[in-house]
């Protein structure tokens, strides 16, 4: 099997918890995003980064992007783990026009991406995710309930509450995909 490594930055616990079944499952190295330097990567032929999905944004992939003229020639897979469900295809629509902003179209051509469901624990929450949180809370209430999605319905009934939607199972399209590269 070629030389795989598994990052991630995760600030809550649910990308790191993926990152550590994808690395078991593939018999590879993990490391949390602060322990690698770019010349870290040269030594391996597929690198897989996992980032929580915060505003848009995907927490750390400047590694990715800022390297990505080092590394553009390796299997390159991206994981986003977040609160939407990654079954709904307005989801992904949505998490992949976020990525469309900050990755270039090579990028996006050179990136293999996966999404994984994450979990919320409000009690955990920093200032800000608290209150990005509280806004979106007080926003929804506002519309009526029959008219929501159901997963904002869920969000409104989960609100305050320590929820996990993390599945071990959702990483196997990641694993088998990189064991079909090796």
């Amino acid at each position: 099997m070629k030389k795989i490594i598994v990052i991630y930055e995760s600030k809550y616990g649910s990308t790191k918890r993926y990152a550590q079944w994808i690395a078991q499952d593939l018999s590879c190295k993990v490391f949390p995003r602060k322990a690698i330097h770019p010349d870290d990567l040269k030594d391996f032929d597929t690198i897989i980064y996992g980032g929580g999905l915060y505003a848009g944004g995907v927490s750390g992939i400047s590694l990715l992007t800022k390297y990505f003229e080092q590394i553009k020639e390796k299997n390159i897979v991206l994981f986003t783990c977040g609160l939407a469900d990654p079954q709904d295809p307005d989801n992904i629509a949505h998490i992949r026009k976020s990525l469309e902003k900050v990755l270039t179209p090579e990028m996006l051509q050179a990136f293999h991406l996966f999404h994984f469901r994450g979990g919320i624990d409000y009690s955990g929450l920093n200032f800000v995710h608290k209150a990005m949180m509280g806004m979106l809370h007080h926003s929804m209430l506002k519309k009526d309930y029959n008219t929501l999605r159901e997963e904002d319905k869920l969000m409104l009934d989960t609100y305050g509450k320590k929820v996990d939607f993390t599945d071990k199972d959702s990483i196997e399209p990641l694993v088998g995909f990189i064991k079909n590269l090796c």
